[in-house]
């Protein structure tokens, strides 16, 4: 029992420092940008040590992989809870990029998923980290608002992922000011004649 509860008790504080390092990570990528933060500017800002972090992390791009998982784990919670009511399947996808627009507003989750995201792990990287929590998602919502129609599994990626470009695209526009209403109707329209019969 004793030996559970330690392991426990290593388990809570491993995951502590975890978070710890995620967060002082966080912030400074949104603050300086992921070129001008270092390690050991992680490591203070935590209040941890070095070793700490490479316990964790193999280096600074692992470290950054990490923070943009956090923060598109994050994202597609916000759309899953905002789209878990009783809604048709094209209700629900144009719900959902309202809710990737709100998501989106957080300070620095557009320069750590849309700007350095894909500068600093690639384009590709950055598709795997979106396939694992939303485009999975919005390729099923998209071929339910299309039954009884189907379509190939190709198209309907294609499908997604432009869609899914048209969301980031607007996010991008939102954060420099432009109208989110605007893009939110516009973002309907388009959904409205992507999933027509």
């Amino acid at each position: 029992m004793q030996q559970e509860v330690s392991r426990r008790s290593n388990r809570e504080r491993s995951d502590t420092t975890r978070a710890a390092i995620l967060d002082a990570a966080r912030g400074l990528f949104v603050t300086r940008g992921y070129a001008d933060t270092s390690t050991p500017d992680i490591v203070a800002a935590a209040g941890l040590t070095r070793g700490a972090l490479y316990h964790h992390f193999e280096d600074k791009k692992a470290l950054f992989r990490a923070v943009a998982e956090r923060e598109a784990i994050a994202v597609a919670t916000s759309i899953e809870q905002a789209t878990s009511g009783d809604l048709s399947a094209r209700q629900a996808l144009k719900v959902g990029a309202r809710a990737y627009f709100d998501a989106m507003r957080e300070p620095g989750r557009i320069r750590l998923l849309l700007l350095d995201g894909p500068a600093v792990l690639g384009k590709l990287e950055m598709m795997a980290i979106d396939a694992a929590n939303a485009q999975r998602t919005l390729e099923e919502g998209i071929a339910e608002a299309m039954a009884p129609a189907t379509v190939s599994a190709e198209r309907l990626s294609a499908m997604a992922s432009l869609l899914s470009a048209a969301f980031d695209r607007a996010a991008l526009d939102i954060a420099d000011g432009a109208s989110s209403e605007v893009y939110a109707e516009t973002i309907g329209t388009l959904i409205d004649r992507m999933v027509s019969p």
